[in-house]
This record gives structure tokens, sequence and C-alpha cells, in this order.
């Protein structure tokens, strides 16, 4: 029995239970639920089918869904991902670790855990990593609660209006439920403008400022002067973050910013009807003490080897209860093998060749667009890597719809009346073309 993946309950196994717990039949166990609630009569259930009835049952209902090509980005990038990556997390020791409490049990776990945060540190130039973020707008919002922790007496934070709505609207909610009281800083030619932050500061409240590296629009920001200005307030600068992209631009840690965070899904995860996602954040020395989540850190053992153990802990919800930095129990751990695979694979010079095929990709595209006459160039002077907006001079539902037949998800809508385009390297130069002959006919 014991080597039968599943097994009903027999009637003699039904009376021993029942029994046991002092009623005579199953009907009993709802005796408190109102009658006109209880379902009267058989079940309409369907007949039985067999394995390959049920395979050809569940191929059609697959066949259904639309397989598009995915010119879209706006937070969530349809990179490449590695076939021997989905391969090793499902290996056992990986996809049924659980929570590394006990280090003794877990050092492996443990280990790529050490080595994700290493990878986060590298990428965002700052001192400290976590491994415990849901996805990049909690991250957001949780760097928003340590800023405040860390400022003590003030009780405001600013979000760019060049940030991704839905990360705006995540740290709004947080704050809403944690009394923190929200500024706007507005952006200027698709750009987070560095005199109205300024003019924020000076009302001498903030405790911390949250900017995107690449925006809404997919600008690369310049934040020259933000750091300064910011700091001279004793408040706290917040990058968010698209981790592919810091290969080749800025980091944080250049920018002097405190905390970075965002989405480790660039990094090989692929997309996938909202998720798996992994959130990142990382730090300066001086504030992981105030760090929200797990740190993994290395130590020696009494053999003087390596070994790899939980640090901080009385930060934790199990050491600190109520008083925790953060209610985060979940490390993710499992994406975070993800994207240590990925990044191990690629290594500084893949991941910069990634960059460049998307950037040619994305700068292609926009030169043949434009050159349709359909739409408006908004930022022309502006940098940007594999994502950009422009303004279409009809409403762009009809379109989007042509795009579809065609098998395209592109031009998706924004706030402002623009479009958005993303282009990553797993798009050919042939289907650059054929999504702009489509525009063109359409």
């Amino acid at each position: 029995m014991g080597n039968l993946p599943y097994l009903p309950h027999t009637e003699a196994d039904i009376r021993a239970m029942l029994e046991k717990i002092g009623v005579k039949k199953l009907e009993d166990l709802y005796s408190d639920v109102p009658s006109e609630f209880l379902k009267k009569g058989a079940y309409a259930l369907p007949e039985a089918l067999s394995e390959q009835e049920i395979r050809d049952y569940f191929a059609s209902l697959e066949a259904m869904n639309a397989r598009l090509k995915v010119f879209v980005g706006q937070g969530a990038y349809d990179h490449y991902t590695p076939a021997v990556i989905p391969y090793l997390c499902s290996r056992s020791e990986f996809l049924t670790a659980y929570t590394p409490y006990q280090c003794e049990i877990s050092q492996g776990t443990l280990r790529y855990i050490f080595e994700y945060q290493t990878l986060m540190c590298e990428l965002t130039g700052l001192d400290v990593s976590n491994a415990s973020m849901y996805d990049g707008p909690t991250a957001a919002a949780e760097a928003m609660k340590m800023a405040i922790a860390c400022a003590r007496k003030k009780n405001r934070v600013l979000l760019s209006r060049a940030l991704l709505p839905h990360v705006v609207k995540v740290v709004e909610t947080y704050a809403k439920f944690h009394g923190v009281e929200i500024g706007y800083v507005s952006a200027d030619e698709g750009q987070t403008s560095l005199e109205a932050l300024k003019a924020e500061l000076a009302k001498e409240d903030v405790a911390g400022v949250i900017v995107p590296s690449v925006n809404r629009y997919g600008i690369i920001e310049d934040h020259t002067g933000f750091a300064d200005a910011i700091h001279a307030e004793k408040g706290l600068l917040v990058e968010y973050c698209d981790p592919s992209a810091l290969a080749v631009v800025k980091t944080p840690g250049e920018w002097d910013a405190d905390i970075a965070v965002g989405d480790g899904q660039p990094l090989g995860l692929p997309l996938c009807y909202g998720g798996p996602y992994v959130g990142f954040m990382t730090v300066k020395k001086e504030h992981m003490r105030k760090m929200p989540g797990r740190i993994v850190g290395q130590t020696q053992d009494k053999q003087g080897r390596r070994a790899y153990v939980l640090t901080l802990q009385a930060r934790e919800q199990h050491i600190k209860r109520e008083k925790a930095t953060s209610n985060i129990c979940s490390n993710e751990s499992l994406m975070a093998l993800w994207v240590t695979i990925y990044c191990s694979l690629m290594g500084p010079e893949g991941l910069k060749e990634v960059n460049k095929i998307s950037a040619d990709g994305a700068h292609y595209l926009k030169a043949e667009l434009l050159k349709t006459g359909q739409f408006e160039d908004v930022f022309p002077d502006k940098p940007f890597l594999k994502e950009f907006v422009l303004k279409p001079k009809q409403f762009p539902g009809l379109m989007q719809k042509k795009l579809e037949e065609a098998g395209f998800f592109a031009a998706l809508d924004t706030e402002e009346g623009y479009v958005s385009f993303c282009v990553t390297e797993k798009r050919s130069k042939e289907e650059i073309d054929r999504l702009v002959k489509v525009v063109k006919e359409g």
C-alpha cells in the first residue's frame, strides 16, 4: 500500500474513522450547514475517459492558447532561458528543499543562496543582498518601509512618475496600510526631474526616494546629482532596476544609491501568466540591519571548513515575532537558484551580448516603425536599451488587433496615450520586419 500514490478509503476505513470521532454517518459532519446549502441528488459527472482521451482533451485545450511573439516589456521580458536551467532546478534535492532553518542539513540550499546574493551584489555594485523578496514591486514596497525605519522621524517617501505603474500601485498599497505618506517627483521629457526632486526635498520630511534605473518609457535615466541632494537631507536613494540591463548601464553603486531593488525575472525566468517572479534587494553595508528577509553568510565549522549559515537572524519573525524587520518568510529560493544558474552560464560577456542584441533589435524596430509614418517619436534624444514608446497618430486599437491576428503581442497602451514596444535577443530581424509590414498594411 505504501508504494501506491493514492488509495481511496474503504467502507471499513470510513466506519472506523466515524466511530473514532463519535458520529454515525458522513452527513453528520455537515449537521451545522443549513439544508438549503447542501447539494441534493447525484453529481453531474462526465463519463470516465481513457488515458489517451485525457491527453487528447488537454491537448485540445492547449491548442486554444494564442502563441504570440512578444514585443512588449513593461517589467516582464521575454529573454531566452538555457535548456539546462529547468532541468537542474527540477532535480529533487532542489525542488523539494524547504526553508533552510537548520544549517547542518541545508548546506546545498544555503550555498546557492549565498552565490545568488554574491551575483546580485556584483550586478548592482552594492555591499549586501538578501534572498527573500517575492517580486519587484513588493521589493520596492519593502525598500519604502526600510527608508522610513532608517530615517526614523521622517514619514514621507517620494516616487518617481517614471516608475512602472504596477510598481507605484503596490508601493501605494503598502504605504496606505503602514501609515506612510507618499509624494511624487514629476518626469521632465521622459526622465525623473532633478529640479522637481529638490523642490520636494526642501520640505525636509523625506525619508527616501524611489527612482527607476531604466524607466517606464524604456529610457536609461541620468541620476547625476540625485544622491547628493537626497543625502544632504538625510534621506535614502532607492533605485528600481532591470538586473539584466545592469550588465551594461551605470549601476546603483555607481550612482551612490543606498538600496537597489527590482525583479530577477529578466535573468532567464520565462513569461508564464504573471509568475513566478523573484524580487531582489541589495543595500550599502551600513543599512543591512534594517534589511528585510533572510541573509546567508559564510563561516567555518569546527574543522575550519567553509560553511554557510543564516546571518543576522535576530531581525526575523521566528526570533523577534511582531518586532521583526519584515514578516516575509518565503525566500523564493528555487527562483534564486534559477537566476544563479542563468548568471553563471551567461557570465559578464554573455549578459553584455544579450543586451547588445536586444538593443540592436530595438533601435532597428523603432527606426522602421517611424518610417511607416504612423507614429511620432516622443523622446528622440533620450538613450534607450531594449524598450521604447511612440505616439500613434491614430487610435491604436485596430493596429493591436491586426498585430495579434498576425501572431504578435505588441504596441501596448500606456497611460499617456503612447504605445510601448520591446525587443529582446529572442526576436529575429525576420520577425521584426513582419511586424513592421503588418503595421504598414494596417
